[in-house]
């Protein structure tokens, strides 16, 4: 993925200075953007997924967007990130930290040595967590049924998603989107992780997607939880991510806004 969501767990210098705030996070700049008609989408993905994608907003709405920024506040302070929708570049600025990726070259700035975990584990990590269900429609990406989940009482029917080989980090990972079976909306997505050991997974880690707002026509979400789960028995919550400030525009930002600064390091994955 990195449509591939390899596990949660969850950080330049983003100082308070507006000065400093305009040199880190720019304004995105004007750029021409191939329209999708919704005829050609439909003509992509099973009938169940489009329901769930245009309960959404709409796959040609998502496709219209270059530009998704938003906050996730931490407690260390907050994240502020900056994605390219069409080559998936990324940048994240903290107050200590600064990382990004340009291409599949990853990227950390960080003075004081403050950033200790795997920044390529992290590479649009919860950028995908924050864009589902619309990054579940990426290329080489296969559908197929899977049975319900079952939740306080109610039925969530449910997708299937794998990856052809060489998509993303981690093709052997799958996905489960459960979705309401009154509104279409996603409400539950299940993964399994492969990215250190690189072999197959049968256990499944389950999110509640529950909590959504509008964010330029399109429905993201405000805040997502994990679930504590025994196989598909969802039991209680075990830790909550809130997103804040976002925007979606159709504006690419200025060039070099994702490449490596010049005191960054480059980094491999741990």
């Amino acid at each position: 993925m990195r449509l591939v969501l390899i596990s949660l767990v969850v950080t330049l210098l983003f100082s308070c200075k507006d000065t400093k705030k305009k040199e880190q996070i720019s304004e995105p700049v004007k750029e021409t953007v191939e329209e999708v008609s919704s005829t050609e989408s439909k003509e992509e993905y099973p009938e169940d997924f489009m329901k769930v994608l245009d309960a959404h907003g709409g796959i040609a709405t998502w496709r219209a967007q270059k530009t998704l920024t938003f906050v996730k506040p931490n407690d260390k302070g907050f994240e502020h990130y900056t994605i390219d929708l069409h080559t998936r570049n990324e940048k994240v600025v903290s107050e200590e930290v600064e990382r990004g990726n340009e291409g599949d070259k990853t990227w950390v700035l960080d003075p004081e040595n403050n950033f200790k975990g795997d920044a390529v584990f992290y590479k649009n990590l919860y950028f995908y967590f924050y864009a589902m269900p619309f990054v579940l429609a990426d290329k080489g990406v296969n559908y197929s049924e899977t049975e319900a989940l079952e939740v306080d009482g109610v039925s969530y029917p449910g997708i299937k998603v794998s990856f052809d080989q060489g998509v993303g980090t981690s093709p052997k990972d799958n996905y489960y989107l459960h979705y309401d079976p009154t509104t279409n909306q996603m409400a539950w997505l299940g993964y399994t992780v492969t990215y250190r050991t690189g072999e197959k997974s049968d256990k499944i880690s389950w999110i509640n997607y529950n909590d959504w707002t509008e964010v330029s026509e399109l429905k993201l979400p405000k805040s997502i939880s994990w679930h504590k789960a025994e196989g598909n028995k969802i039991m209680d919550v075990a830790k909550t991510v809130v997103f804040e400030n976002a925007t979606l525009s159709e504006k690419g930002m200025e060039n070099g806004y994702y490449a490596k600064p010049e005191s960054a390091t480059y980094v491999t994955r741990k």
